[in-house]
């Protein structure tokens, strides 16, 4: 089966928020969560480094982290964003779990090469590249917002190419399902208009606007998290990436994707933020709806990026889920809704 087949990418409303200005560079953020120099913060263990996968004719390196000892955990971060969404609680999993966090094509200190592949299908190949050249079995797959739409594409893939290495599924404020399209988003298609956007717009102040309608608590937005997530668009390559990136979010076959989500089996919890502007609850209850075995966890005082903004509710949810702790256990950190 085709990876352009496996990825639900509906993905709309999340660029179009994130580039209300002019084109986000978080999570998606976070994020959940992102080629410059825009990776995990000093005080993150790191180790790996870069992945040499792709085509042998035009070959991608992808840069990531990997730290800990344990069950591997894969972390997929957000559109616009990088492994430095994951600042917060990379230290504390890698206590119990090796955790990879990986910066995706376009993103962070990955290349981003002058070519258009860069659908969400891509990425989920690259990705699916990597976990078969580190052989990683049992796999907890965590992905935030666009990251959570590749990490469903991979999941898609667990009884085929990916078959006895994923495990679980985390998904945290998912995009998923059609969303209203705003005006901007469809400007990004223009080619002219979009590239003027991003040149004539400051990155520092695009990345503001954004980091303010991903918080709900905008204090908590650092000077330093501005700069991480201004950074990709502060170069020629980093604009062509999340252009490109923009331009090729819905895929072709969305309700075919969407109906396939009632057939993954693994173990799924979906996380939500209880403030988020980006991507809706509704989503999330969606996905809690139509995936068997999936629980859904509310992470109170939060827009849309938890591992940033709550990383101490983040965790705890993790951690229950993670470590197979009842329902009740995970009441103590987070709402659980039904609808």
């Amino acid at each position: 089966m085709s990876t352009a087949k496996t990825f639900p990418g509906m993905f709309r409303k999340l660029v179009a928020a994130t580039a209300t200005i002019a084109v986000w560079a978080a999570a998606a953020c976070s994020m959940t969560g992102c080629g410059t120099v825009y990776g995990m913060a000093e005080a993150s263990p790191q180790a790996g480094g870069y992945a040499r996968l792709g085509p042998p004719d035009a070959p991608v390196r992808l840069f990531y982290s990997d730290t800990g000892k344990g069950s591997p955990l894969l972390l997929i971060h957000g559109f616009g964003s990088s492994t430095y969404t994951w600042k917060n609680i990379l230290p504390e999993l890698s206590r119990d779990h090796r955790v990879i966090a990986v910066d995706m094509k376009g993103f962070g200190q990955s290349d981003k090469p002058y070519d258009e592949h860069y659908s969400a299908m891509d990425q989920a190949e690259l990705l699916a590249e990597l976990i078969e050249r580190e052989n990683l079995h049992d796999i907890t797959l965590v992905g935030h917002s666009f990251g959570g739409g590749v990490a469903l594409a991979l999941a898609l893939q667990a009884d085929g190419r990916l078959k006895g290495r994923i495990s679980k599924l985390v998904l945290i404020d998912t995009v998923a399902y059609p969303q209203k399209v705003p005006v901007f988003f469809k400007l990004l298609a223009v080619p002219g208009l979009s590239h003027l956007s991003v040149r004539m717009v400051p990155a520092s102040l695009q990345a503001s606007v954004a980091l303010k309608l991903a918080y709900y608590d905008e204090t908590k937005i650092t000077e330093e998290t501005v700069e991480a997530y201004s950074a990709p668009l502060k170069t020629a390559a980093g604009k062509h990436a999340i252009i490109h990136s923009a331009r090729q979010i819905v895929p072709p076959d969305l309700d075919e994707i969407s109906a396939r989500y009632a057939t993954i089996q693994l173990p799924t919890l979906i996380m939500w933020c209880d403030h988020d502007k980006i991507v809706p609850m509704d989503i999330g209850l969606k996905l809690r709806r139509n995936i068997p075995n999936s629980d859904f966890q509310l992470v109170k005082a939060c827009g849309h990026i938890p591992q940033e903004e709550q990383p101490e509710q983040t965790l705890q949810i993790l951690d229950n889920f993670l470590n197979g702790r009842n329902q009740a256990a995970l009441g103590q950190a987070s709402t659980t809704v039904h609808r």
